[in-house]
């Protein structure tokens, strides 16, 4: 109706503003050819931009955060230190300038903070451009782009010690803690939380907390440096399935890493290489390798806690439904998390939200694995053989 009314009003304007010859040439000129058809088009299309005008085209602010923020105020929004950070830009920088410097593109370094707070927050992707100056469907573009290149450190960044001098040391630092053995590794998993994926099977993210959730299995060592990761299992799996299946765990059949062990908890079966506490301990053996047990588990307990204080979002939980997309921002955390601790950063504040929220999902397995047959029980009983020679 709009662009009728303004089309009629053209065609009225412009023939009045005609004189009587200039009238006569335009219809001899025009009348039964095919010109006069694209006049009309013309006209028309000049019609359409009156009654539809476009919108005129937004450039949003995009401050330089690492001017505007004070070094404790960059931490509390974007989880990590200014200098980590740049050390951050300058591997990945490569992976994700634009193509192009026109139309106001955004930087690498944008792009990397736009991501980062989107850890921070949990927030709404367009919240978080907003923030950054950037409209939403760029920033949704963008925290793809910045996760799967993150992840891809994560060769270099998160890997199992190999040579002998790195595997002493590890063992080292973990008698360090409690005297106990021989340990390479503290295994656990924890709970992610992420929105229903949907589909026919979207019932099998839903944990026993009856949210849903990726399953993520985590090798630490005593610095609460991840050292291996597989974020790959629905929230309805259990520890001990995604264990069997992992790569980590073929290595340890092929006597990879000789008489070194993992130690876990009773939601573990107990192997040569996995050492698990007792169930029901009695004696003063058998409670010392318990108490020395817990305590040099308990960083890969603390790991999780400092890993999601750090970033949020692993809490709060992940509202994508891409679940390619989910697995690339779990990996690209721990990445993080790893640069983080070897670089020192200061732990960011949550609020106690945040904190109720990391409890709730760094829970138990339910089911302990009967660990008390003979043949399990042999591998326990060299090192209650060990703390009996301490007492």
């Amino acid at each position: 109706m709009v662009f009728d009314i303004i089309l009629y009003i053209l065609h009225i304007t412009f023939f009045l503003t005609m004189d009587t010859q200039d009238y006569m040439d335009f219809d001899d000129d025009y009348s039964d050819t095919e010109e006069s058809d694209e006049a009309i088009d013309d006209f028309e299309h000049l019609a359409e931009l009156v009654a539809f005008p476009r919108r005129a085209k937004i450039i949003r602010k995009r401050p330089d955060h690492f001017k505007v923020w004070r070094d404790d105020e960059f931490l509390n929004r974007f989880r990590l230190n200014k200098d980590t950070v740049k050390f951050i830009l300058r591997i990945i920088e490569s992976k994700i300038v634009s193509q192009t410097s026109r139309n106001n593109a955004v930087t690498p370094s944008q792009k990397l903070l736009m991501t980062l707070r989107y850890y921070a927050t949990g927030s709404f992707i367009a919240t978080c451009a907003d923030f950054a100056g950037i409209h939403k469907t760029t920033g949704g573009k963008i925290i793809i782009e910045v996760s799967k290149a993150l992840a891809g450190l994560r060769p270099d960044f998160i890997n199992f010690p190999t040579t002998d001098e790195e595997i002493r040391q590890v063992k080292q630092d973990f008698f360090n803690i409690a005297k106990f053995p021989s340990c390479i590794g503290a295994i656990d998993c924890t709970h992610i939380k992420i929105r229903s994926p949907g589909g026919d099977d979207a019932e099998i993210f839903r944990n026993r907390k009856q949210f849903f959730s990726m399953n993520v299995q985590t090798i630490c060592d005593s610095k609460l440096i991840i050292q291996n990761i597989v974020a790959r299992w629905p929230g309805s799996s259990h520890d001990a399935n995604i264990f069997r299946n992992s790569a980590i765990k073929q290595r340890f059949d092929n006597r990879e890493f000789k008489d070194c062990v993992l130690v876990a908890d009773s939601g573990y079966p107990m192997q040569s290489y996995m050492i698990t506490p007792m169930l029901n301990p009695i004696t003063n053996v058998e409670n010392t390798f318990n108490e020395s047990q817990i305590r040099t588990r308990n960083p890969v307990e603390r790991s999780y806690g400092v890993w999601k204080r750090r970033f949020p979002i692993l809490s709060l939980g992940i509202n994508v439904r891409n679940l390619d997309t989910v697995q690339a921002i779990i990996v690209a955390t721990a990445v993080l998390h790893n640069i983080a601790r070897r670089f020192g950063d200061d732990e960011p504040r949550v609020t106690e939200e945040q904190e109720n929220l990391i409890t709730l999902t760094i829970f138990e397995q339910p089911h302990a694995i009967n660990n008390q047959g003979r043949n399990q029980s042999i591998h326990r009983n060299r090192f209650l053989n060990y703390f009996n020679s301490l007492l």
